[in-house]
């Protein structure tokens, strides 16, 4: 990768063409991407509008939640702490605080609730006070002081399915309990240390866990989610209790200065924001995860892990807050990153910022991202079919990243999904699962790009 590939327009122009139609495919009003290279902003574009009302156009420095990509920052101060002797990621959490379940005699220990690996599965807290801000619905769940916080993670010990670091679970509730750790070890309130001792360092000097200082920002997201296809207006949830696991809201410039450090292994100018040997241990996989397309995929400490991007290490984390949503990505070995941030849930920033980094190190997205290939392959698919003399029909669409076919007898109509036989496609087969019994559906494309489509003993050919 060399500047005359970077300065390029062409692939630009072509991922700026996708991108505006993944927008428009996920109903997504703006969003602001960023790619760092070499300690520098190599490239920045923004799409869309911040608030559709006033059609006021994203900028690089609008402010969004970025959700659970806040993840890595808990862990950075965690880490922070521990080179300070103030604890240890191996101590158990309740040396630290009143945290009461799991299995007596295999604790769970610091570095389990940081890498999703205490053997605990998602209780629902995000869930409870996501819903309660936006507002959506109330689960009545009482959960607004610290009391009513551990009352409700100290009830579940009958959810405890395994000992701690052989099995991967999402639990958001376990970095509220590391935001808890941060708070009694520093003496400081969680938003106040993170300030302190990362964002100011940093000069993400609006980056902000609080509603007041947020909403004095001009330059700032309106959250949306969709409601029978209509945006409408939602509050982002400002809760102590979301902030450690999912609450900083910033922008893609001043986020670049956090894949800065990250890439600069803890150094930010002339800063150590966190030693080397942490950053370390941050990128080193702690438990596997459901395997992916890209190799051995992991998590590590508030960091996701896939082994062979492409021939290289990929380092992520993706985060919603149901109404607002953000991705970020680094190669180490080619110092190289990438931020994408939206005002609505769905964003799909993986895939985006994936296909960036792919063209960058000199690829074609739509042939080494699956997600293209599987999306070409659903769109050549769909259509209208029919049977001989068109006596029957059947519709194929997808519907939520899944292929469907719609039939219609009288008045009833039947929707199935179509299982394929392969993760990506390839061989056009695919089977209908009822009740143990598979019947198979399979695709032919012809030579003249007609298809036909066998059900069991059907065959139909697409007419539109």
């Amino acid at each position: 990768m060399n500047a005359s590939e970077i300065n390029n327009k062409e692939p630009w122009e072509k991922i700026e063409q996708q991108i505006a139609l993944l927008m428009q495919k996920n109903k997504i009003p703006g969003l602001s991407v960023a790619v760092v290279k070499d300690q520098e902003i190599i490239y920045s574009k923004n799409f869309g509008v911040k608030n559709l009302a006033k059609n006021q156009p994203v900028t690089s420095d609008t402010l969004f939640g970025i959700g659970s990509c806040t993840k890595v920052l808990t862990c950075m101060a965690i880490m922070q702490l521990a080179e300070k002797g103030l604890l240890s990621i191996d101590d158990p959490v309740k040396k630290h605080i009143l945290f009461k379940i799991g299995i007596e005699d295999k604790p769970v220990l610091i570095r389990h609730l940081m890498s999703h690996s205490s053997g605990i599965p998602n209780l629902g807290s995000a869930t409870v006070l996501i819903l309660r801000h936006a507002p959506l619905d109330e689960t009545w769940v009482p959960y607004a002081t610290k009391e009513d916080m551990y009352l409700f993670i100290n009830g579940a010990q009958e959810e405890v399915v395994d000992e701690p670091g052989k099995r991967y679970f999402y639990f958001n509730s376990g970095f509220t309990l590391l935001g808890e750790i941060i708070e009694k070890i520093s003496g400081l309130a969680f938003e106040d240390y993170i300030d302190e001792n990362i964002l100011k360092p940093l000069k993400m000097s609006r980056s902000t866990f609080l509603k007041d200082k947020f909403e004095k920002e001009k330059d700032r997201m309106t959250a949306y989610i969709q409601e029978k296809d209509k945006p409408i207006v939602k509050s982002h949830p400002f809760d102590q209790f979301i902030y450690a696991a999912g609450g900083l809201l910033s922008s893609t410039n001043e986020f670049t200065n956090f894949l800065f450090m990250l890439l600069n292994k803890g150094k930010f100018e002339d800063k150590q924001i966190v030693s080397e040997e942490s950053i370390e241990k941050m990128f080193s996989t702690q438990i596997e995860t459901p395997r992916g397309f890209f190799g051995r995929e992991g998590y590590a400490f508030g960091l996701e892990i896939a082994e062979d991007f492409l021939g290289k290490k990929l380092i992520a984390h993706g985060g919603s807050t149901g109404m607002s949503s953000a991705y970020f990505a680094l190669i180490p070995d080619l110092n190289l990153g990438v931020v994408t941030a939206a005002n609505v849930g769905n964003l799909p920033g993986g895939l985006i910022g994936q296909a960036i980094l792919s063209m960058l190190m000199g690829k074609n997205p739509e042939e080494t991202i699956p997600y293209f290939q599987i999306q070409t392959k659903m769109e050549l698919l769909s259509g209208e079919y029919a049977n001989y003399k068109g006596l029957n029909k059947i519709k194929i669409y997808v519907e939520n990243g899944v292929l469907f076919g719609e039939t219609k007898f009288g008045e009833t109509i039947s929707k199935i999904p179509l299982i394929p036989e392969d993760d990506k496609l390839t061989d056009n087969k695919f089977y209908i699962y009822n009740f143990g019994s598979k019947t198979p559906v399979t695709f032919e494309i012809k030579e003249n790009k007609e298809i036909d489509l066998f059900v069991e003993r059907n065959c139909f050919h697409k007419i539109k």
